[in-house]
């Protein structure tokens, strides 16, 4: 199927997400209380609520996306990758930001959207959050009713897993094994929360998450057989 997909239409992409609120002390009373029947089921060694409200930030209804990033691939004599990001304090605004590009770029069949662990994570989680704000899902993310072959996602953990549904693999651990410069040579997941909250620095989670997204577009070129992208031919586009 790889070989017969032409990778011009394919919007890669990665988010990072934080837990909506900074502290387990400000969360509303009653998202408290709901916070702690999520957390009995994941507590394993007598951690309260508040020990692990740190892993709120990947449940999509205690969590928010601070942060997409998109990549394109293109090719002259060279694969070339162009990417841009929707980051900020204002989940509504980066993500209506987000589906505008979708529902005027990637709004064809002939188009995918592509991530890591995507079909588990950032699809779903991007979706739900569209919701939670109050926007119209994107035609990409309105999957509900599709048979699977007319969801158009790609996803490179999935690829991996040649039908091993038991398998993970890392988009570390893959990085690592293909040779692709690693993504995670300054922060990794566990630390956004603390950059966003403690650190303020956005710009060093978007830089992460760039990182994401080349890396997926350099495993589905290695997955093909293909040459990787040039760090000279990687193009980041601002605002």
């Amino acid at each position: 199927m790889l070989e017969q997909l032409n990778l011009e239409n394919i919007l890669f992409l990665d988010i990072e997400t934080v837990p909506e609120y900074e502290t387990y002390q400000i969360l509303p009373e009653e998202l408290k209380l709901l916070w702690g029947q999520k957390a009995s089921f994941l507590s394993k060694d007598g951690s309260t609520p508040e020990d692990i409200y740190d892993r709120a930030g990947i449940y999509a209804e205690f969590g928010k996306i601070v942060c997409i990033s998109t990549g394109i691939l293109t090719r002259e004599n060279n694969w070339r990758f162009r990417m841009k990001s929707f980051s900020g304090e204002d989940e509504k605004q980066l993500l209506s930001d987000f589906i505008e590009l979708l529902n005027s770029h990637y709004n064809k069949p002939k188009h995918l959207l592509c991530a890591h662990s995507g079909k588990e994570f950032d699809f779903p989680f991007i979706a739900r959050r569209i919701l939670i704000n109050g926007l119209k899902l994107p035609a990409a993310l309105a999957i509900a009713g599709k048979k699977p072959w007319e969801i158009p996602h790609l996803d490179t953990l999935e690829l991996w897993k040649f039908g091993d549904y038991k398998h993970y693999s890392s988009l570390n651990l893959l990085a690592a094994i293909f040779g692709i410069p690693t993504p995670k040579d300054d922060i990794n997941g566990k630390d956004v929360c603390k950059v966003f909250y403690e650190q303020k620095n956005l710009e060093r989670i978007v830089a992460y998450c760039q990182k994401d997204v080349l890396t997926v577009a350099q495993l589905i070129l290695k997955y093909r057989g293909e040459n990787i992208i040039d760090g000279q031919n990687v193009t980041i586009v601002k605002g």
